[in-house]
């Protein structure tokens, strides 16, 4: 069973939320509401971007992508997308020593030797890559910098150009967070510390999408921005490729070309170009992953990923992950009778949520928003990614969610359940539980099915 801790805070925390809920549906619209809409609320503790590797060795920044709506992400980027000469250099501001970083093992000492860099497991890879010291670089925005000037004197890390030789490609991950649609936010202080805790050990460019919540912006508008981001991504390795061509022309074709190709590559835009994505993400290994009702808005996601298919390329989602899915259904299954009351999200307030974010005309609980076993709900099942399902023994949305992991597994799909005992919803999430070795664990199990589909052939271990 829980904690006496967890149960007394659970208690708090469902008095709280359901006032929250109550006075969104007595003003669903106040002075944020507008078409606009509005991705955070006043009451949660905001984490600030920090764009260098001192926190963890994760950089991470704001961007607003989208200017008709408040739609925003956060990118987590950890230092192991660095060739050692600079992830050094970024430990040593992190450690205040100029010895060996204790998180990443031990690193040259002299910059002129080959450079050393790090896998995901902890060992080091040596090549004989170019002195990144001494080297100049166009960067995305075709201005030539030399390494000096990638970061600040505070250890800001501004991002290089994508041809670089040495730049390491990272696997993207988009991040969508839980909240019942009508709370949470990407820049949590919560959401940043696990989406830090995962980009480390996935070792994964996170993007932690800040959809629109309700009741200011109903649905489908969560699950459009999700799909808006997975555009968006694409747009960005589309125009990474077309700043690339552009600073790999030299000399006199550089002259003769330079009018036309920056008229084209602007008009492209290429001066949007998002550094950090065009030099370290990779977007054909795409992972997905939702937290509660984050959870099926990724599932949305894939779907449309696989019904537009190559009209994302160079996007490709190669496997999702489902934590604590926000599933539910007009047919109780036998967790929502017996855990109807049960700790943080009980039954009667998860479907307060469900109004809120439902249209009045269009609510129902076999929603295709909402039950994810209703027939005709999308592309059929066979065509969906490897699917990894994460549940807690006292969560009452459990078994809808073990269901689908079944319907999957008949159609061939690698949907494995990962159940935890004595857990709650979010149990792996949740701000007062995020540090407790449960949540710890559960995030390393999740890294480990996950480089299952992610890792390249030679270069990570393959599980």
């Amino acid at each position: 069973m829980p904690s006496v801790a967890v149960k007394l805070y659970s208690v708090f925390f469902k008095f709280l939320l359901k006032h929250r809920l109550q006075s969104r549906i007595q003003n669903p619209l106040d002075d944020d509401g507008s078409s606009f809409g509005v991705s955070s609320r006043p009451e949660e503790s905001i984490a600030a971007a920090n764009p260098s590797f001192g926190d963890g060795g994760v950089a991470t920044k704001d961007i607003h992508i989208d200017p008709l709506t408040s739609l925003s992400i956060r990118i987590f980027l950890p230092n192991t997308c660095l060739g050692s000469d600079l992830s050094s250099k970024a430990a040593r501001v992190r450690a205040g020593t100029k010895g060996s970083n204790p998180d990443f093992g031990s690193v040259p000492k002299d910059p002129s030797s080959s450079l050393h860099r790090r896998n995901s497991y902890g060992s080091y890879e040596t090549s004989n890559l170019m002195n990144m010291t001494d080297s100049n670089r166009r960067n995305s925005y075709d201005c030539v910098n030399d390494d000096s000037s990638l970061k600040s004197e505070g250890g800001v890390y501004r991002g290089y150009s994508p041809s670089v030789e040495n730049s390491r490609k990272l696997p993207v991950m988009l991040q969508f967070h839980g909240g019942g649609f009508v709370s949470g936010s990407s820049d949590s202080v919560a959401n940043d510390f696990f989406c830090r805790r995962i980009a480390k050990l996935c070792d994964v460019i996170v993007l932690a999408v800040g959809y629109r919540l309700a009741p200011e912006n109903r649905y489908p508008a969560a699950f459009e921005d999700g799909l808006k981001v997975l555009h968006w991504l694409a747009k960005q390795a589309n125009l990474a490729e077309c700043s690339k061509s552009l600073g790999n022309t030299r000399g006199a074709e550089l002259r003769k070309a330079d009018v036309h190709q920056r008229h084209i590559t602007d008009a492209f835009g290429a001066s949007m170009v998002e550094p950090w994505l065009a030099a370290h993400g990779d977007p054909s290994r795409c992972v997905l992953l939702g937290v509660s009702c984050g959870a099926n808005i990724a599932d949305y996601v894939a779907r449309k990923s696989v019904e537009v298919g190559r009209l994302l390329d160079p996007v490709k989602v190669v496997a999702q992950v489902l934590m604590y899915p926000f599933f539910i259904g007009s047919i109780p299954t036998h967790s929502e009778i017996k855990l109807a009351n049960s700790y943080f999200y009980d039954k009667a307030m998860c479907i307060l949520a469900w109004k809120l974010f439902l249209p009045e005309e269009e609510f129902s609980l076999d929603h295709p928003a909402a039950n994810p076993l209703i027939p005709d709900r999308g592309p059929p099942l066979k065509r969906m990614p490897p699917t990894l399902s994460v549940v807690a023994e006292h969560d009452w949305m459990r078994d809808r969610a073990i269901a689908y992991s079944e319907e999957l597994r008949k159609v061939n799909v690698d949907a494995p359940v990962l159940e935890y005992k004595d857990a709650v919803h979010e149990f792996a999430t949740l701000d007062m539980l995020l540090k407790t070795p449960q949540a710890q664990a559960c995030a390393e199990d999740i890294a480990i099915w996950v480089k299952k589909y992610i890792s390249l052939r030679g270069h990570e271990f393959s599980y």
